[in-house]
């Protein structure tokens, strides 16, 4: 099968999203598949053999200067008709991935579009609630252009479903056990962790360091828990140097952001990890974390419950308490035996789920759109004049 696939971000950009279009990128080219990305910014020129499409772009000043807006151009035309896809799918349809689902109807094709990112919630946060309807209504409309739409959690589902988002299924969670494991712990990265200092507890964070994931709210907690417990920061945004400043004087480290093995090492070293954000529609960190062995205790919020089933891999805290969150996490720390048990018991449920089963389960979504758009469509008489003939006339095979 061919698939174009638009996307509003990409690498190098390093977040959930990305990461699990990488990993999907990986195993579609292993399954015997083409695809062409089209991304904003500069990626890099391909990525498993696959072509990426550069596309001019513009930072999202002074609201989120790390987000590129991608600014579609004739050369995404041009790769579409020579690349012939069989379905388009749109990642987060915003503005590139808009421009994406817009393609898909102008060439007569199957879309797939798939929802990451509780945008509307961001728009709050970053004080743009003055577009916060229009956003949700122009989200819902892009979606709606498509044969499936796909959530990559179950509680993400049901909101898009209640949004009035239709053919809404879902994209299973997956995790690289392999790459995340408990035998990546370090001494030396504990240390670093620390500050030198690899007998005390250790909590970590890793991911954006930006105002919609809540991470004030830390300080607080640390300031009520014993001296011997640390807090590292891996990963950086927007909102560093406000929580550079917040944290100083307390023990927090903030590393940067750190991939590959040295990210493995990270999550495997600490004691547990917390992650207060109410915004996330998975929480892909919290997946690596517990497949590293290490427990969670995170917000009770979004698409969290679905990545960490409350007393298995972790310990689910009232979204925005900074009491209970503190209790959780001392509750952890000080009970050996059910870290150990919930060290465990993530570890467990995260090898159900790997990358090869996600990307055949996007693979059948995928053929399922084909199967509806051209068991159903006929293209207007209208647009034939207009625009001529539609690349596919007929349904494609597949291959």
């Amino acid at each position: 099968m061919r698939i174009a696939l638009f996307t509003e971000v990409f690498l190098p950009k390093v977040d959930g999203v990305v990461t699990r279009l990488v990993r999907s990128l990986e195993q579609l080219q292993a399954m015997g598949h083409e695809v062409v990305v089209f991304a904003p910014g500069h990626p890099p020129e391909s990525f498993a053999g696959f072509e990426v499409v550069r596309v001019r772009a513009v930072p999202f000043r002074p609201w989120y200067p790390e987000l590129s807006v991608g600014l579609p151009t004739p050369e995404i035309a041009r790769v579409m008709e020579r690349f012939h896809p069989h379905v388009v799918h749109a990642v987060n349809p915003i503005w590139l991935a808009a421009y994406g689902t817009l393609s898909a109807r102008r060439r007569d094709l199957p879309l797939v579009a798939s929802f990451h990112t509780d945008v509307p919630s961001y728009t709050e946060r970053l004080g743009l609630e003055w577009i916060t309807d229009t956003t949700s209504r122009w989200i819902t409309w892009m979606h709606n252009f498509a044969q499936v739409n796909l959530c990559t959690s179950q509680q993400m589902v049901q909101r898009a479903r209640g949004s009035g988002i239709r053919n809404v299924q879902l994209w299973p969670k997956a995790v690289d056990t392999d790459a995340y494991s408990p035998e990546r712990a370090d001494r030396s990265m504990r240390e670093r962790l620390t500050a030198g200092n690899p007998d005390d507890r250790l909590l970590v964070y890793v991911g954006r360091l930006s105002k919609e994931k809540d991470l004030d709210l830390l300080r607080t907690m640390m300031d009520r828990l014993p001296e011997n417990v640390r807090l590292a920061f891996v990963g950086s945004g927007p909102h560093r140097e406000e929580l550079e400043r917040l944290f100083a004087g307390t023990r927090t480290v903030f590393t940067g952001y750190m991939g590959g093995e040295e990210l493995a090492a990270a999550y495997a070293s600490a004691d547990l990890f917390v992650f207060p954000s109410t915004t996330e529609t998975l929480g892909l960190v919290a997946l690596e974390s517990m497949a590293s062995g290490v427990p969670v205790v995170g917000a009770r919020a979004g698409g969290l419950p679905f990545a960490v089933n409350d007393g298995v891999g972790g310990l689910l805290h009232e979204p925005g308490s900074v009491d209970d969150i503190t209790a959780k996490v001392s509750r952890v720390l000080e009970d050996d035996a059910l870290r150990a048990r919930l060290s465990a018991g993530g570890r467990q449920e995260t090898e159900k789920h790997g990358w090869r089963n996600a990307t055949e389960s996007l693979v059948d979504g995928y053929e399922e759109a084909v199967e509806r758009y051209w068991s159903d469509h006929r293209p207007p008489g209208w647009r034939m004049a207009l625009f001529g003939r539609p690349m596919d006339p007929a349904r494609p095979p597949l291959s």
